[in-house]
């Protein structure tokens, strides 16, 4: 096998739950998905794979990845076998608090960031987050660490039509274009042992095995990860790849809409 070859994108669920409720989450966090991921689990795959491949960043999601007790050590694990590859956690922030030796694990790998994202402006909701962002000034300032605040209300898009037991893929025959204007279309997904195209195929899977989905996602189900173990070729043809006919199961044209508040009942 040659060198391993430099990805831009690198993602991993280290929690597949999350405590709110994105409408139409291209990740299917809002479907009522649960687990976390191990540090075992996490170094089998780091270890099958960091000689394949090495991303220029590699980002650690969910889900909600704060659920997840064992956060930090999840950093210090990728930097062990990506020393050089940006490390960034992606979260909404609301659990930052559980985490309070993040900020001290973030200096000591270096080149790690926390980018929290702001799903909507109710007022129930910022009062949620605000002290939050106060917190991450903290960390800053004491830290020096890097936080970037996203707040992209204006740009939520329709990934799929119903949810739950009405779930359904748009089928729009046009995969070219549902490939050129998906907003993860260069996401790959680290999970159970192989490399997935993008969030929705990967976790498609958990989907259906939650709320046995209805047969007009037969196709979309017959999609095979990359394994560790594949050719050289096999890598180089996957990484190239753009639209192909799983690329159909989302919508071929952009579809914006208002985010209804996320906040579950109980409050996040």
């Amino acid at each position: 096998m040659t060198d391993a070859v430099i990805i831009p994108i690198l993602e991993i669920h280290v929690a597949h739950g999350c405590n709110l409720t994105c409408e139409s989450c291209s990740h299917y966090s809002n479907q009522g998905h649960k687990g976390l991921l191990t540090l075992d689990d996490a170094k089998g795959m780091f270890e099958k794979w960091h000689k394949r491949v090495v991303p220029q960043s590699f980002s650690i999601l969910g889900g909600e990845p704060t659920i997840n007790p064992r956060l930090s050590e999840f950093l210090t694990l990728a930097r062990t076998f990506w020393p050089h590859s940006k490390l960034c956690i992606i979260t909404n922030g609301f659990f930052l608090h559980r985490h309070p030796t993040l900020p001290k694990v973030m200096r000591e790998v270096k080149n790690a960031s926390i980018e929290v994202s702001i799903h909507h402006d109710s007022p129930q909701y910022l009062a949620k987050i605000n002290p939050i962002i106060e917190i991450l000034k903290e960390w800053v300032r004491d830290y020096g660490i890097e936080v970037i605040i996203r707040t992209p209300l204006e740009k939520w898009t329709l990934r799929y039509l119903g949810e739950g037991a009405t779930f359904e893929p748009f089928n729009d025959q046009n995969p070219r274009k549902s490939w050129e204007i998906c907003p993860c279309r260069r996401c790959i997904q680290l999970f159970r042992g192989g490399l997935w195209k993008c969030p929705p195929l990967a976790y498609l899977t958990l989907q259906n095995e939650v709320h046995t989905l209805s047969k007009s996602w037969d196709p979309y189900l017959k999609y095979q990860p990359l394994n560790s173990d594949c050719s050289d070729e096999d890598l180089k043809q996957f990484l190239a790849l753009e639209e192909e006919s799983f690329c159909n199961m989302c919508p071929s044209t952009t579809i914006l809409f208002k985010l209804p508040t996320p906040m579950r009942s109980s409050g996040g």
